[in-house]
């Protein structure tokens, strides 16, 4: 009887599902293939040089609008704004676009309307980046709005930056919101000057502030500066020039990986106007504000690039900036179509692996760059 008992449980167990049997991804491995989701691409959305960044359980979409018939280098062309679209998972349904502030509104900085100042010499407002002070510096749950205006720049401002309060993550942003964080300011740089593609990097580390990763004009050198606690400016000297000695590049992002400690910044290597397929080049550091390095080349006149773009024509695209979702990094790509406007260009999605590898310049064997773009 005993024996026949046995035999039923035994039978009972192993008609149990494997399925139910098995062990959840672990989430604690930022790189666990098993889990990584594969590429995507977002379409059909007016919204480019784009951010995707989750707050709460929503996801939210944020990038320059071309859909009203923006002409970039166009004087005269009509400026369509910032937009942003709301969706339950990254890969949508997306939202229809809302504008972020009003393109007639003041723009405090030229005292003219940012109509003016961004479509009046064609010259655009680019680069929509939001973040949220929660968990750093003032952490009263501000969201804060980052974009460049180019022709600021060109009237003679130190930068091209600007910084608006938003009464929420869609908005409305700016002094027209009122309270309780509708503001602007001219954010004050000493590292981040001038004019040129940025993006915001989180710390990686509880408590600390975001970083802004910028191209300086002239030579387009890639520089980091800590933002200051209230997230609308720099904090003074802390920061670091030229990173790696990287030059003429765009589009610049980043992340801390938390597997192997290291800070990975990616970049458009090198940059150029609404290109449809561009190298991807990256660096790394221990520390975001200290040892920077990318692997360089040997022979004569070897593209200094050679090694450190580990994409030729990043998925067909331009790499705009990083982001991470859950816990993941990804890279966000434009794929241009190389026109003046681009209401049509969709926006590509790539899981970032990092996984360091030995290897030096001129050592004689196969390079496998540590970064990985399988589009």
């Amino acid at each position: 009887m005993r024996f026949r008992r046995f035999l039923a449980t035994v039978l009972l167990f192993l008609s149990t599902p494997t399925t139910a049997l098995a062990a959840a991804p672990s989430t604690g491995d930022q790189h666990s293939t098993a889990s990584v989701p594969k590429s995507f691409t977002i379409s059909g959305i007016d919204l480019h040089d784009a951010q995707i960044v989750k707050f709460g359980r929503r996801y939210f979409m944020y990038g320059s609008m071309y859909g009203c018939g923006f002409q970039w280098l166009v004087r005269g062309t009509k400026w369509c704004g910032f937009g942003v679209s709301t969706a339950r998972k990254p890969q949508g349904p997306w939202s229809e676009p809302r504008l972020l502030f009003s393109t007639t509104s003041l723009d405090p900085s030229t005292l003219q309307s940012w109509q003016e100042t961004c479509g009046r010499t064609g010259q655009g407002c680019f680069n929509p980046r939001m973040i949220r002070r929660k968990g750093w510096g003032k952490d009263d749950g501000a969201y804060i709005l980052w974009f460049n205006a180019p022709r600021q720049y060109s009237m003679g401002a130190e930068n091209a930056y600007n910084v608006m309060g938003c009464n929420g993550p869609v908005g409305p942003c700016g002094p027209e919101a009122g309270s309780p964080f509708g503001s602007y300011k001219k954010p004050d740089l000493d590292i981040c000057r001038g004019n040129g593609d940025f993006g915001l990097i989180d710390s990686g580390t509880p408590g600390a502030r975001p970083a802004l990763v910028c191209t300086r004009p002239g030579t387009a050198a890639l520089s980091i500066q800590e933002l200051n606690r209230w997230g609308s400016g720099g904090t003074p000297g802390r920061g670091v020039e030229r990173v790696a000695g990287i030059s003429k590049a765009e589009g610049p992002g980043g992340y801390w990986d938390r597997v192997h400690r290291r800070y990975v910044l990616t970049y458009s290597d090198h940059g150029c106007g609404y290109c449809a397929g561009t190298p991807i080049g990256y660096a790394t550091a221990p520390s975001l504000y200290d040892g920077w390095s990318a692997p360089g080349n040997v022979g004569w006149g070897a593209p200094l690039f050679g090694r450190r773009a580990f994409h030729a024509n990043s998925c067909g695209g331009q790499p705009r900036t990083v982001t991470v979702l859950d816990g993941r990094p990804w890279q966000i790509i434009d794929l241009w179509l190389g026109t003046r406007n681009e209401a049509g260009a969709a926006t590509h999605l790539v899981p970032l692996r990092y996984a360091p590898t030995p290897g030096v310049p001129g050592d004689g064997q196969i390079w496998r760059p540590p970064l990985t773009l399988n589009c």
